[in-house]
């Protein structure tokens, strides 16, 4: 009897201390998370101040975005872009399916854990922002790409205006007559698109260094429907294309986001930029992408200012170009819809929360710096 006492209050001592270890370690495990949550929420904290130090520094101090574009940021094109351009296929896509898997995977898994769900997509969220602000933002604050070409960007005279579109008429007519296309195989595409901006780099030197080739994404559809040509990938420090657009396109597109990698984010510069290089391009299928899209932006403001004139030289353009012209709209036509619509507000906003203060409108301004250099190269 005494026995089987003292083995009894033997069986509740073993069951007393496993359920304290339970316990104890459910402790442990609950402060090991805590400790985890506290560390990344610290690392959060800090990339977030980091970035708006940065943020600040380039909006309120006079010089700093230019300081920051001209010496820290090649640093990291010739480092973080190098790596980048190592691989044949566009890193942010990859990344971009990845990502979303995983978050997937891991919300789904971790769902009761809600709070480090939270916490985790805090971190990526502000990792992100980091990376934008150094390898983007801060690039919004340089001195403008006119100063160092010495353009004077002024009001034009509409006589002004329909010269350009005159020059540009002929010599796009011209390029048709000899039978030059935009036409190209991408990788030639993309080995051009970089000796182009080095060229454009021999008279610019804040356009020298080192260039990673741009890449077309494998699956186009997600730029298409956002009615997107290209972008740049500050996360990845990579210069992205639409390889299902019309083949005129790809060229100009090409050397636009190029022009990022300098660390001129306006896309006006960036525009005029890639017009610049496409038209001093080795390349006749390269000058041809550039004069017809230079073409398409002059013009345009043309019909704002003197529909007569606008009428005129369209009906001069060569039936070959207008070819080219006409199946780019329906290419874009055919994505017109509800995600064109909410991406453009997207990027309207966007541009004008980094001072582009004309928003989508600013990809209209090429007119300015090209009137501005034909001004210039007709001294």
């Amino acid at each position: 009897m005494g026995e089987k006492i003292w083995k009894n209050a033997h069986k509740n001592k073993e069951g007393a201390s496993a359920e304290f270890g339970s316990e104890e370690q459910g402790k442990n495990l609950r402060g090991r998370r805590k400790g985890t949550e506290g560390r990344l929420l610290l690392a959060s904290g800090i990339l977030f101040a980091v970035s708006l130090l940065l943020q600040l520094l380039a909006r309120l101090v006079p010089g700093f975005g230019e300081w920051y574009a001209v010496t820290v940021y090649p640093v990291i094109v010739g480092t973080l872009g190098r790596v980048s351009g190592s691989v044949p296929f566009s890193v942010v896509e990859a990344a971009a399916y990845l990502l979303t898997a995983a978050a997937v995977w891991y919300t789904a898994v971790h769902l009761k854990r809600i709070r480090m769900v939270l916490v985790r997509a805090l971190l990526f969220l502000t990792g992100i922002f980091f990376l934008f602000t150094c390898n983007c933002g801060v690039n919004y604050y340089r001195k403008p790409f006119s100063s160092y070409s010495n353009l004077e960007v002024r009001n034009s005279s509409k006589e002004e205006l329909i010269d350009l579109c005159t020059t540009l008429t002929e010599t796009v007519n011209q390029y048709c007559e000899d039978g030059v296309g935009a036409a190209m195989e991408l990788k030639d595409a993309n080995r051009e698109g970089v000796a182009a901006m080095r060229r454009l780099g021999e008279q610019y030197p804040q356009l020298a260094g080192y260039y990673p080739g741009p890449k077309p994404l494998a699956w186009s559809y997600f730029f298409s429907v956002q009615q997107l040509c290209g972008q740049y990938s500050p996360f990845t420090v990579e210069a992205n294309y639409n390889r299902e657009m019309l083949d005129y396109n790809i060229p100009h597109t090409i050397c636009h986001e190029l022009s990022h990698l300098r660390g001129f984010m306006r896309e006006d510069e960036a525009n005029f930029i890639g017009y610049l290089a496409c038209i001093g391009s080795d390349s006749p299928s390269y000058r041809y992408s550039g004069y017809l899209t230079g073409w398409v932006y002059a013009t345009n403001a043309l019909a704002k200012t003197d529909m007569e004139a606008y009428l005129e030289l369209c009906g001069v353009l060569d039936e070959r170009a207008w070819a080219d012209l006409r199946e780019n709209n329906e290419f874009w036509a055919r994505y017109d819809g509800k995600a064109a619509e909410v991406s453009n507000q997207l990027n309207d906003t966007y541009l004008k929360i980094n001072s582009q203060t004309d928003g989508v409108k600013s990809y209209g301004r090429v007119v300015d710096l090209m009137l501005a250099y034909a001004r210039k190269q007709a001294d």
